[in-house]
């Protein structure tokens, strides 16, 4: 099976320590998805500077497709962090030369040579989701924490699997969330709790997920984590509540480590 990722990459920097790590919620589904045994591509730009270097460098190293990684003039995007209580907070975020970046037919021909195309809510990619569905290609959406703003209702008629991160509603607020936007279009709609861990919908029933316990080191990247997991198991047509555990164990790994990935 092979995920093609397709959308938003940066350097994450930690202004406070001087460290930085390649990330962006794309690029780090499809390094997870290595993780785990199966082939990834990222679709995406970088700037032609020395940290778009670093980053396809870094994808290379772990195996991912970077075949059509696009190179831009100017610089690659910047998402600078800082820890609180081993928890990450994003501060200021330069985009750099993503904010030019639109998928191409070419880059639709290539996500319709994959088992399923995984888009997020800063890659600019969701303009072309419809026709990968019209084409049979499953769909995954990352909305973050805006599951109903302008972009996330773009994409959510044409997804199959549409995850949104929510921590703070409490159960019932949450479950009419998720029956809302599973009436807008998606198979399945994924809530990640951060420590409360996930709620889903299928338009029939409502599944839970705990976290799995582990030693908390950073959270960034705990949510792709979570949905590489999930989709690797998706697509080994395992049943919802194991895809939920799935990608609870792989989100475990991930918090256990500073940076997205190592």
């Amino acid at each position: 099976m092979k995920i093609a990722c397709i959308g938003d990459n940066c350097i994450d920097s930690y202004d406070e320590t001087g460290k930085y790590y390649p990330g962006g919620n794309a690029v780090n589904v499809a390094v997870y998805l290595r993780r785990l045994g199966l082939e990834s591509s990222y679709v995406g730009a970088v700037g032609n500077d020395e940290n778009g270097e670093r980053l396809r460098r870094a994808l290379l190293e772990k195996g991912v497709d970077v075949s059509r990684l696009r190179v831009i003039d100017g610089p690659t995007a910047v998402s600078h962090v800082r820890m609180l209580d081993g928890d990450r907070v994003f501060g200021a975020y330069e985009e750099g030369v993503m904010a030019d970046f639109r998928p191409t037919q070419e880059d639709v021909e290539f996500l319709c040579i994959h088992d399923l195309a995984a888009a997020t809510l800063w890659g600019h990619a969701e303009s072309v989701l419809a026709e990968l569905r019209r084409r049979g290609i499953p769909t995954a959406f990352d909305a973050s924490e805006r599951p109903l703003c302008e972009t996330a209702r773009i994409a959510l008629p044409h997804t199959t699997l549409f995850f949104f991160s929510d921590s703070n509603s409490e159960n019932d607020a949450l479950s009419e969330k998720l029956r809302e936007l599973r009436s807008m279009g998606p198979e399945l709609v994924i809530a990640t709790r951060g420590g409360r861990g996930s709620l889903a919908f299928d338009g029939t029933e409502f599944y839970t997920a705990d976290v799995v316990p582990c030693p908390v080191v950073d959270t960034l990247g705990a949510g792709d984590s979570y949905i590489a997991g999930f989709l690797a198991a998706w697509l080994s047509r395992q049943p919802v509540p194991i895809c939920m555990t799935a990608g609870a164990k792989n989100a475990a790994v991930t918090i256990g480590y500073t940076g997205a990935w190592k």
